[in-house]
This record gives C-alpha cells, sequence and structure tokens, in this order.
C-alpha cells in the first residue's frame, strides 16, 4: 500500500513539470529580426529593424517578386521605446534572437553609444552572437536600405561578408556585443569597430534593379575601423593601419601582402599562420611595450624575372623585406593612435597591468592622453616562407624578347 501510494505521489509531482511552454507564442505571430540600425535624430534615438518576409525570402519565384525582408523604423526617447512603437507599423511583434547585425548610425557613435547598448545586454531575448558595426559616411538606416545580390536578405549577406573578410583580409574584423562592452569597460584598453560605408547612390540600391545587374551600381563595403575613446567615436584607421591593428592584436589569419623586386615587378606572399606576443614592462617607473610577431606564409605570385626562389638567399631576402614592411604598417597604427587619436586601442595598458600592477595604479589615471601617448613600443617581426607553390622559379625567366 505505501509503495502504491509511493507511486501516486511520484507520478502527480511529474506532472506538475509537464505543464507545457506557458509563454509560448507562435512563429506566425512574430517578426524575426535580422538586422538591426540606430541612428541619432535630434533628441530622439531613431531605430530601424529589417525583418525578414519568410515567404519571399523562400520563394523561388525571379527577381520581380517582392524584396525578402523588410525595414521598419521609428524614433522615439529611448531604443526600446521606438522597438515597441514600430507596432504601430508592423503586424507582428519584433523577435530579436536571430540578430545577425547591428549597425550604428555615425551620429550616435560620435556623441556615444553606451546607452543605446544597455537594452541589447539586458534584453533576454538578445543573444551575444551578433556582430556590432559603425556606419562611415551614411546612417546606420540607410545601410539596411541596400539589397544584395547573392545573399537576399542584406544583414544574413553583412554577417557572412564580414566573417569573410576578417579570416582572408586583415583590415577588417568581428566584435560581437560582449567583445564590445568588455572594451568600454576596461581600463587599460579602448574600444574599435568595423567600418560600413555605401558604395554607390543609396536610392538606386534600395530597388530591385540593383541585384538584377551583374554589376550591380551601389553596394555595401567594409572599410577601416572606427577608433573609440570610451564609447565615442573619435577617428578612423586606414586599410593599411586597420591591418596594422589586427597584426598587433593576433586577429590576422590569414591575408595577402607583398614587396618590390629590384627590376620592377612584385613579389606577392598569402599569410597562412600568425601569432602574436605582447609583453609590458617598467624600468625605473617608466612603461615599455614589446611585441615579437611570427609569420608564417606562403609564394602566391612572383611578376619578377631573373628572381631564382630556388636560392636560399634568395629566400632569406625576401623575408627580411617582408620583416620591415610588417613592422612599419604596424608601427603606422600605433603612431595613428598615440599622436592623432591618444586612444589605447591595443590594450598596452592591459599588459602593463598584468606586469606591475602597482605602477599601473598610479598610470591609469592619465594613461591615454599622457602616457600612452609617449609609450616607447618596440616592434620585432619575425617572417618565414614556407612553400613556393607548385613551381620553383617563374615562367617568366624563360621568356625571351
Amino acid at each position: 500500500m505505501k509503495q502504491k501510494t509511493a507511486f501516486l505521489f511520484l507520478m502527480l509531482t511529474l506532472v506538475l513539470l509537464l505543464t507545457g511552454c506557458w509563454n509560448r507564442r507562435e512563429l506566425n505571430e512574430l517578426a524575426i529580426a535580422v538586422g538591426m540600425g540606430i541612428d541619432k535624430h535630434g533628441d530622439q534615438f531613431r531605430v530601424s529593424v529589417q525583418v525578414v518576409d519568410p515567404g519571399e525570402a523562400a520563394s523561388k519565384k525571379g527577381a520581380g517578386g517582392g524584396a525578402p525582408a523588410t525595414l521598419y523604423t521609428t524614433e522615439a526617447d529611448t531604443v526600446l521605446e521606438a522597438i515597441r512603437k514600430i507596432t504601430t507599423l508592423s503586424p507582428r511583434k519584433m523577435y530579436f534572437s536571430h540578430l545577425r547585425i547591428c549597425v550604428v548610425g555615425e551620429s550616435i557613435a560620435t556623441e556615444g553609444m553606451a546607452k543605446a547598448l544597455d537594452l541589447l545586454s539586458r534584453d533576454h531575448e538578445f543573444r551575444t552572437d551578433f556582430y556590432i558595426v559603425v556606419s562611415k559616411g551614411t546612417s546606420a538606416e540607410d545601410t539596411l536600405k541596400i539589397m544584395t545580390p547573392l545573399d537576399p536578405i542584406p544583414a544574413n549577406d553583412l554577417f557572412s561578408s564580414l566573417e569573410s573578410s576578417e579570416k582572408s583580409w586583415s583590415p577588417s574584423m568581428t566584435v560581437t556585443l560582449d567583445e564590445l562592452i568588455a572594451a568600454l569597460t576596461s581600463e587599460g584598453m579602448q574600444p574599435i569597430l568595423t567600418g560600413l560605408r555605401i558604395v554607390g547612390n543609396t536610392e538606386m540600391g534600395e530597388s530591385n534593379s540593383n541585384v538584377q545587374k551583374i554589376d550591380p551600381p551601389v553596394r555595401l563595403q567594409y572599410s577601416g575601423l572606427a577608433v573609440f575613446r570610451k564609447d565615442k567615436l573619435i577617428g578612423w584607421l586606414d586599410e593599411t593601419e586597420s591591418r596594422g591593428y589586427n597584426y598587433i592584436l593576433g586577429k590576422v589569419q590569414s591575408s595577402v601582402g607583398f614587396v618590390a623586386c629590384p627590376e620592377g615587378g612584385k613579389v606577392v606572399t598569402e599569410i597562412i599562420r600568425t601569432q602574436t606576443a605582447i609583453k609590458g614592462s617598467v624600468h625605473r617607473g617608466e612603461p615599455r611595450i614589446n611585441i615579437k610577431m611570427h609569420v608564417e606564409a606562403n609564394v602566391g605570385e612572383v611578376e619578377c624575372q631573373a628572381l631564382d626562389l630556388t636560392k636560399v638567399s634568395t629566400i632569406y631576402e625576401l623575408e627580411k623585406k617582408l620583416e620591415e614592411k610588417i613592422e612599419e604598417i604596424m608601427k603606422s597604427a600605433v603612431r595613428k593612435a598615440q599622436k592623432s587619436y591618444k586612444s589605447d586601442i591595443f590594450g598596452f595598458g592591459e599588459a602593463i597591468h598584468r606586469a606591475d600592477p602597482k605602477t599601473w595604479n598610479a598610470l591609469k589615471k592619465n594613461w591615454d592622453r599622457e602616457h600612452f601617448a609617449e609609450l616607447p613600443v618596440d616592434i620585432k617581426v619575425d617572417f618565414k616562407i614556407r612553400r613556393l607553390g607548385t613551381i620553383g622559379s617563374s615562367f617568366l625567366n624563360d621568356m625571351k624578347e
């Protein structure tokens, strides 16, 4: 009898755990947001949300069909109010768990973007796996209006393009919300984000005709890195300086570079592996940074005549030239951050903190504007060529005039 009572009690307890999804929402009641843009319009936030149209996205219709995504834009005193206000335009409530890209407008980045980011980190529907970028020379809203050719959903195109660019071309980088907040709250490192610009006429890019041509007249392009001091945009790094920044932080997975030949032409190498170590030190109260970088690459292209790559001496000379070039690229990024912006985007302050916490406590108050601006930075690159490709010397050596 006791066993039957215990079994019945156990079954009743388990039933309580099978109450179903009390707060469920059906898929046809949600608007799945994949892209988000935040601009400043006067004293208000202007929020743009790119929503997938499932019927059009999955449709096999020709280019004459409807757009696979819809953009809703509203203004309000706060970001959350603007998002809720979109319900006056959309028949469905916004759902942000599948957000891929968040574009921060240059207008709000210049004033300070921290307040706009609080909702993204607080609301339980926002995951932290989406990327954050800054619009350059345009608004965040306009970047989300451009029709893209290979991926019909612009936000997905931006997400994939940024990942691909980071892996194969070093001036770009991905930054998630967690990484951005960590930089914002750090005492020894300032934030940095990839810039996004519109190439061509914005109005033309909004129409379906933009993806009906083999060479679209309007494109979205990642361009340079945005430099911040805390949450305020203070300037930009160009392509070379952006590459130097990623070299210093060891974020280069693959890239391409070249050196000139004495007789004309270029030798192009493909970087396949990098490893960077940043070490801080303090000598007699003065901080110093030492950066050592190891690079491995393959020969990708040779335009030079009379260049014998089968000789060890030739490979050695190429390696030395490439070391000097990469060192100069890295130094250009350091000079720009120190002299133009006085913003420690590299995390040198964190390196000094690890090396000597006591000295760091005395330096951190005026670190960026005073100590970082005059910080000695020693850079040493070790470049090794691993493979020459499927041929040794180029066939150009065998061509006769």
